[in-house]
């Protein structure tokens, strides 16, 4: 059954004024997080969030002045809110709050500037929905205030493999974990889907190791990250191969790059109909999660996709 993958969605939220006491480790943030978002939130139990017929829509929300695609938009924790809001009424089925940009470049940012943009955020929007929200973040101490704030999962972007830290933090929570492929530095001769699974394979075993249970585990190629644009592409093609490790497989290929080269699209807001193309076509190599700026037209690919796969379910 396909949902018991996401079985552990939702455990661990905690009410808003708990959630600060247990961030004692950054005073600094719990203080901003106060001042920013009333002591009286009470955060909505999270629904669990099943794979079926379409592949999930996970909206992306960049509390950051320098992410690729929107750095800058949503830095202030009104203007993140309310577009996390709109996510969610375009159809996003789980929402990924970053607090630190990770392109090509990016300047390092302290563990307690990142709880202080994304803890805020996180308060409001768990008392608001009840959807999984998911902290983008490679640091442990920051995926445990994230949680106490109400996040739900863990998405590393170094596969527990940059924050010895962090897989301790996903067992002792029980939460879901999506551990991504990354690499420091671009090898165009690398074989990349060998790269790929040898890379989570260690992050599988780093997870077992630390009392990580399997089933918790979600895995991502990492498309664009310390890759060639055709590697990217590659993964793309032959995401399926993904499939012997045994996991769910999410892919983020939204407004990058390597759909830049491919279109001739310089800005990244103009890069929405390649993204939609590149998912479709994970989509169909069996990706079961995407990570998007641009839900609605996403949400709608995905229906066809399940359309296509399942055409009894669509009315006559």
């Amino acid at each position: 059954m396909l949902d018991k993958y996401f079985y552990a969605f939702g455990r661990g939220v905690r009410g808003a004024k708990q959630a600060l006491s247990e961030v004692s480790r950054e005073p600094d943030a719990a203080e901003t997080a106060r001042d920013v978002t009333p002591d009286n939130l009470t955060p909505l139990p999270r629904k669990p969030l099943l794979l079926g017929a379409r592949p999930l829509v996970m909206g992306v929300v960049n509390v950051t002045p320098d992410s690729f695609s929107d750095g800058g938009d949503f830095l202030d924790h009104g203007a993140a809110i309310a577009q996390a809001k709109r996510l969610l009424t375009e159809g996003a089925d789980i929402l990924d709050i970053g607090g630190e940009s990770t392109r090509p470049g990016h300047a390092p940012v302290s563990a307690q500037d990142e709880i202080e943009r994304v803890v805020p955020v996180l308060r409001a929007l768990a008392a608001s929905t009840d959807l999984p929200l998911s902290i983008d973040t490679m640091k442990a101490k920051v995926a445990e205030a994230a949680i106490d704030a109400g996040a739900s999962v863990i998405n590393d972007v170094w596969g527990f493999q940059h924050d010895a830290d962090m897989a301790r933090v996903v067992a002792e929570r029980n939460v879901p974990a999506i551990i991504m492929h990354n690499r420091h530095e671009v090898d165009a001769s690398l074989d990349i889907m060998d790269e790929i699974l040898r890379f989570l394979s260690r992050s599988i075993e780093i997870a077992l190791k630390a009392g990580v249970r399997k089933e918790q585990l979600v895995v991502d190629p990492g498309f664009g990250f310390g890759v060639t644009h055709a590697q990217s592409l590659t993964m793309v093609r032959d995401l399926e191969k993904l499939k012997v490790l045994g996991l769910p497989i999410l892919l983020g290929v939204s407004r990058k790059r390597a759909i830049g080269a491919a279109t001739g699209r310089t800005e990244p807001k103009d890069r929405m109909i390649g993204s939609v193309a590149a998912h479709l076509i994970g989509a169909m190599n069996g990706a079961d999660i995407i990570r998007v700026h641009d839900v609605a037209a996403h949400v709608d690919a995905m229906r066809v996709v399940a359309a296509v796969r399942y055409p009894a379910s669509v009315e006559k």
